[in-house]
């Protein structure tokens, strides 16, 4: 029984960590249109963010304003001067995109070097939870970014920004007659989509690998969840990332991290043979 829970609460951390992952890209290719290549390596810089921060003996809290600073104006440098270039036009962002990313990994490559960065563990020790001891700063990740999700939810569903995005979504013309600043507007999502990505790097920088190439995984796994769960909706993001998640969690336990991986990778590609939209898709 105690390893019934503890692979459960393993699964649970799976996903809430993947679909905080994902939510960056969700936000800039489900609303935008925009493949976004370079995805993971705003995620990389919010893990560099804590390495900086700890460097300088800042506590982790620190690297939140230094992450949003930097991927903020990371993200609207290149909105402003790739992006709003390229709206609707995905093949090109994706080309364009892929080669910021390689620029951003040598970028941080020569700034800090290519080995693996040491991050301090935040929050040691374990909790006793339903019988099984499990490690503290895990439960408070799950606690945030459960937070997180719900107030995203209710501000999108409920705030007058919210209903601009999906004006600009669903009729960019028409939005912009009736008064939107429809290039704001996407300049703003891209902005947000971005520094979410960093804020992710963020909280999982204590518990994974910090290097300049850490970023590739989490791409892979954002866009594997896109597949699966659809572009334009929350419920396909956290059904997304339940999938993978926790086809790669099971998997992996009862064989290996490879045929989880495998596993995975089946999964995307019968998804994009015989339900290309994915589970739930904005038209």
């Amino acid at each position: 029984m105690d390893l019934i829970l503890t692979n459960g609460m393993n699964l649970v951390y799976a996903v809430a960590t993947l679909a905080l992952i994902a939510l960056g890209l969700a936000v800039v290719f489900g609303l935008l249109g925009v493949m976004n290549m370079a995805h993971g390596e705003f995620v990389m810089l919010g893990a560099f963010s804590v390495y900086v921060t700890q460097e300088a003996g800042l506590p982790i809290l620190a690297a939140v304003p230094l992450a949003l600073g930097v991927c903020g104006i990371v993200g609207y440098c290149v909105e402003w001067s790739i992006v709003r270039h390229l709206y609707s036009r995905p093949f090109d962002t994706l080309l364009a995109t892929w080669g910021l990313s390689i620029l951003m990994r040598k970028i941080v490559e020569v700034s800090f070097g290519r080995d693996y960065k040491s991050i301090d563990q935040v929050l040691p020790g374990t909790v006793d939870l339903f019988g099984i001891a499990y490690p503290s700063y895990r439960l408070v990740l799950l606690a945030v970014i459960a937070g997180f999700f719900g107030l995203l939810f209710i501000w999108y569903r409920r705030s007058n920004t919210g209903a601009r995005i999906k004006a600009m979504v669903s009729n960019p013309p028409l939005a912009a007659a009736v008064g939107i600043d429809t290039a704001r507007l996407a300049r703003m999502t891209f902005v947000f989509g971005v520094c979410t990505a960093g804020l992710a790097g963020v909280a999982l920088a204590p518990l994974v690998r910090v290097e300049p190439y850490m970023g590739i995984d989490y791409l892979l796994s954002s866009f594997f969840i896109l597949v699966v769960g659809g572009l334009g909706s929350l419920e396909g993001l956290l059904i997304g990332s339940t999938v993978i998640g926790g086809t790669d969690a099971v998997i992996s336990t009862l064989f290996a991290k490879t045929s989880g991986y495998m596993a995975v990778l089946l999964i995307s590609i019968l998804f994009l043979w015989l339900r290309p939209d994915g589970l739930f898709s904005r038209r």
